[in-house]
């Protein structure tokens, strides 16, 4: 089930780049660099209180940073 607050950064067949909300058909913002896409994904998911996540461009997340409320938090 997608989480509406979770934004991903990815590269598009293009060879650009975009953010873009989980579970929505079009991107939220395209971009000619994976920087510009990337910190526009971190500035929604940080006014949703969600997730960015960043693709790499094998697929593979490369990075990811929860906002708001974790939901994992580690113990100590």
């Amino acid at each position: 089930m997608a989480d509406e607050k979770n934004y991903w950064t990815q590269q598009r067949a293009d060879g650009k780049w975009e953010s873009k909300r989980e579970g929505s058909d079009r991107a939220s913002k395209v971009t000619d660099t994976q920087a510009e896409a990337w910190k526009h994904s971190k500035q929604r998911a940080a006014d949703t209180k969600g997730e960015a996540l960043l693709k790499g461009r094998d697929g593979k997340i490369r990075e990811r940073n929860t906002y708001g409320k974790d939901p994992y938090p580690p113990k100590g």
